[in-house]
């Protein structure tokens, strides 16, 4: 559901009084089978949080990978929100990727697993 940019203002403001805070819930997986050496996708999906007080980065051996997607803000029932950041990749032997979520004061990192 995307809400045009005045609403979700509006929504978020008016959020503070109904949701508690809710930390993330991050998965980090690949479109694709992860097979190093071929082409895909990373995504990191981060649901069931509230405030929208959030920031999510993908890294590639702890820097930021360029040229990342991200989605509109979509809330749940509950006042609970949730965002995906999704960027090409072609991952290498040897090489971390990770999905770094910083939520109001905390910060967490949440590893890519390839399918090996």
């Amino acid at each position: 559901m995307k809400l045009p940019f005045l609403a979700i203002v509006l929504l978020l403001l008016g959020s503070e009084a109904y949701g508690k805070e809710s930390p993330p819930k991050v998965q980090v997986y690949s479109r694709n089978p992860g097979r190093l050496g071929e082409a895909n996708t990373l995504i990191c999906h981060v649901s069931g949080f509230h405030p929208p007080d959030i920031t999510i980065t993908l890294l590639k051996n702890g820097q930021e990978i360029p040229g990342a997607t991200q989605t509109d803000l979509a809330f749940e029932a509950g006042w609970q929100f949730h965002l995906t950041k999704y960027v090409p990749f072609h991952p290498q032997r040897g090489e971390d990727y990770t999905c770094k979520v910083r939520h109001m004061k905390d910060t967490k990192v949440f590893t890519w697993e390839p399918d090996m």
